[in-house]
């Protein structure tokens, strides 16, 4: 019997791959259609949009893209990621150690508010998001699109589940040195937190990169406009009619190049970091 399989565990397992690989394939062919429509001409895409094999190969969506205001969102887009990735990292990095480590009068209510508003839709918070902007008076501004965006309450939480898998003592040595609660943190905690980092970084970069009812409220001018609106006018036809398949998908290829490029390199770390926080939650 050694060196032999059970065949019905055999079968399990085969049948188990080619159930995962068809859910694969499910998930992967819109994405296939995308990439081959943004080469295909307008009337080839018109006739086959289902077909992933472009007739021949076609650049002119993209040379008609370049020619609207898709480099303007693209730049808009770039600033307000950076920006609010660089933001949520340090803020809910800071806000998670506080509310690991440091003691204080209503610590339990502050972490079950932030609980709360991770349960309330994004949707139910545009209204108020949008009176907020015209009373502090940066509606309409890239103060309006940045600063609603700087803090998050899932990363928070990620980074309070993380600190406290970090050992006291490791801090407790630190105090003892002479080190501050900030500088304990920044030199001694943060670094130790990478795998979270890197997790929130993508996260963050993911969600801002993709970020779309915020800008609704946000902005109305057409220059503010970042990639994720900017792709909702051409979708809703503000070039002239036709399908316009090659520019449309071509758009979205390019809009979702970054996100999964960055989602490659740090996967690992992502699904690291994800898995250190969920244990210890």
């Amino acid at each position: 019997m050694n060196g032999r399989r059970d065949p019905r565990a055999l079968v399990s397992a085969f049948l188990g791959y080619a159930i995962l690989v068809f859910f694969g394939l499910v998930f992967l062919y819109p994405f296939v259609i995308q990439i081959g429509n943004a080469f295909k001409t307008e009337a080839d895409a018109s006739a086959n949009p289902l077909s992933p094999i472009p007739a021949a190969v076609n650049l002119a969506g993209f040379h008609q893209l370049f020619g609207t205001d898709f480099p303007l969102w693209l730049g808009n887009s770039v600033l307000v990621t950076l920006v609010v990735t660089a933001g949520r990292v340090f803020l809910d990095s800071l806000a998670g150690y506080a509310l690991a480590r440091l003691r204080f009068r209503g610590r339990g209510a502050v972490f079950g508010a932030v609980l709360a508003v991770m349960a309330v839709p994004g949707v139910v918070l545009l209204i108020p998001k949008f009176l907020v902007l015209k009373q502090l008076g940066i509606y309409n501004s890239y103060a309006g699109l940045i600063v609603p965006l700087l803090a998050d309450a899932a990363g928070v939480f990620i980074m309070k589940q993380f600190f406290e898998s970090i050992p006291v003592s490791v801090e407790e040595a630190a105090h003892i040195d002479g080190a501050g609660t900030f500088r304990t943190f920044w030199s001694v905690v943060l670094p130790m937190a990478r795998p979270a980092l890197i997790t929130l970084t993508i996260l963050s970069f993911q969600g801002s990169w993709n970020e779309f009812p915020h800008t609704l409220v946000a902005v109305q001018d057409p220059s503010l406009f970042t990639l994720p609106r900017g792709l909702a006018d051409l979708v809703s036809g503000s070039l002239g009619k036709g399908n316009q398949y090659p520019l449309k998908l071509g758009a979205a290829l390019l809009a979702t190049i970054p996100v999964a490029v960055i989602f490659v390199i740090f996967q690992r770390y992502f699904i690291r970091g994800a898995n250190e926080g969920a244990d210890k939650g």
